[in-house]
């Protein structure tokens, strides 16, 4: 029986650290503002297109932005 995996995001607090608002990073990596909203939840439902353009452009690896939680 597969196991839920849990992820806690980061990608608000890079966002953040950039000094940028929703709409700019949705603009900077070519999606939508409410992309942008889903991937700041934790536990966010994202297409591996989406989660590589975000962990390229603040520079990180997907596993940086989106962190497995224990248990």
């Amino acid at each position: 029986m597969a196991q839920d995996l849990k992820y806690h995001s980061k990608v608000r607090m890079y966002r953040l650290q950039s000094g940028l608002r929703q709409e700019d990073l949705a603009r900077e990596v070519d999606v939508s503002r409410r992309t942008i909203i889903t991937a700041e939840s934790d536990n966010c439902n994202l297409s591996l297109a989406t989660a590589l353009r975000l962990a390229a452009y603040f520079q990180r690896t997907v596993d940086e932005l989106f962190v497995q939680e224990e248990g």
